[in-house]
């Protein structure tokens, strides 16, 4: 797979603040499942093709709509592009069937690789009259509305196909290789380290010294300097700023998310020992790690409701193609 989606929040734990990199429905899980999984997921692209030729009385609607579709799913972190699905593509089909005399209901499916239809969904009622003249407000409306279900659809078709995988995170452990600490003054690699080693580890997550067969790496960077004086008393500051990184990269070497914690702390208080003060940071950084893969793998998304559900044997015929409605 996959897409990230950027989302960023605040974890105010210890004096810590904490920055978590988080992703949305098609990030990479870093391997964690085998390929039968991988293959059934949908990969880093999403194509919005236009399905009427350009001859037909529909055609500026429809390449209208599929421009905005694909400007609305970017909106959701889904990247989207107009064009016809190659080998491999996950796709949205649009199209649209009358309701009554003057209403068209504008219609999707996303439609997998092996070409059968995996969700299905509509659109609020539009006029007909600012269909057939392609209104672009009309068509943005759809797209701005149809966006956010499209994204979360795939978001269960994902969760859907790690859960039948036995061998993805929704069905075992993370296993974390600990590249270690690097940057601290004194003792702090080590100190940071081993609390990290050991508060970790929890029935969901693993961890190893070893990159061997890791799903994920996760490796921390640190960085002291001197807070500015204090012009308005002209007292030189007794303060330091530390920063700390806790990068977590996935199999491919790919960032997964990163959490940043920004303590200050009395002057060259770190220069030989962290004592409690690893600990702290550790135990936030451990809760913000364990955030981050959870998010980014997608192992606690919800598979669809079966009413959600696309069937290939659903009746297309009504739907605005290339013979119109």
């Amino acid at each position: 797979m996959r897409f990230c989606r950027a989302l960023f929040c605040v974890v105010p734990l210890l004096g810590l603040s904490g920055c978590l990199g988080v992703s949305h429905p098609f990030a990479d899980p870093g391997k964690t499942a085998r390929q039968l999984t991988q293959d059934n997921l949908p990969p880093p692209r999403l194509s919005v093709p236009v399905l009427v030729s350009k001859k037909s009385p529909w055609y500026s609607a429809s390449a209208l709509w599929a421009k905005d579709m694909v400007i609305a799913l970017l909106g959701q972190s889904v990247p989207a592009v107009t064009q016809n699905p190659k080998p491999g593509d996950w796709w949205i089909r649009l199209g649209a069937v009358k309701v009554g005399d003057d209403g068209v209901k504008p219609r999707y499916s996303i439609v997998g690789p092996d070409g059968h239809v995996h969700a299905r969904g509509y659109g609020a009622v539009i006029d007909r009259a600012g269909w057939l003249a392609a209104d672009p407000a009309a068509l943005n409306t759809v797209a701005l509305q149809m966006a956010p279900e499209i994204a979360q659809m795939l978001t269960g078709i994902q969760a859907q196909a790690l859960m039948d995988d036995p061998h993805s995170l929704m069905n075992r452990s993370a296993k974390v290789y600990f590249a270690g600490v690097q940057g601290a003054p004194g003792s702090g690699n080590q100190e940071l380290g081993r609390a990290f080693y050991t508060l970790f580890p929890d029935t969901r997550n693993t961890i190893q010294t070893t990159p061997t067969g890791a799903d994920y790496t996760v490796r921390a960077e640190v960085s002291i300097k001197d807070l500015p004086d204090n012009a308005k008393h002209h007292v030189a500051s007794t303060q330091q700023q530390v920063m700390i990184i806790w990068h977590v990269l996935t199999a491919q070497n790919q960032e997964a998310g990163a959490a940043t914690q920004i303590h200050a702390v009395p002057a060259h208080s770190l220069d030989t020992t962290w004592g409690d003060t690893a600990g702290a940071a550790a135990q936030e950084a451990a809760g913000a790690v364990r955030t981050i893969i959870t998010n980014y793998s997608g192992r606690d998304h919800k598979p669809l409701p079966q009413a959600m559900k696309g069937s290939d044997n659903d009746n297309d015929q009504n739907e605005m193609s290339g013979n119109g409605l």
